[in-house]
């Protein structure tokens, strides 16, 4: 998307999704803890200014402590959880697999001790 806008040398991809097989230019993916996990990326709004400093290998969001807090009360009040409800079939293989499966920043793996629960 950023390529066909002409904004693939001026703005860096950072999400905590997976990539398409057109991704060009300075991308970063599966950033982790997710959004969906209360990480930090589900609290940058448009606008906002990040510092990617790659030597040092780390991502800031550059707005103050204050403003961060602000916005995870607001995020934390209204629930860690999706926009819109997408309308789609989820297989049962697909549900079992969300209801094990860790985040990013865990591996993404099963999580067999769920199963003891």
């Amino acid at each position: 998307y950023l390529k066909s806008k002409g904004l693939g040398k001026q703005c860096a991809l950072l999400t905590d999704g997976r990539f398409s097989g057109g991704t060009s230019g300075l991308s970063i993916g599966h950033a982790s803890p997710e959004a969906a996990a209360g990480g930090a990326i589900g609290l940058v709004r448009e606008g906002d200014r990040i510092l990617i400093d790659i030597p040092n290998r780390s991502i800031n969001l550059l707005i103050s402590d204050e403003e961060l807090a602000l916005r995870r009360a607001e995020q934390d009040a209204k629930g860690w959880k999706p926009v819109e409800v997408r309308p789609r079939k989820v297989t049962t293989a697909l549900k079992a697999y969300a209801l094990l499966a860790t985040s990013a920043d865990k591996g993404a793996v099963r999580d067999k001790a769920l199963l003891d629960g």
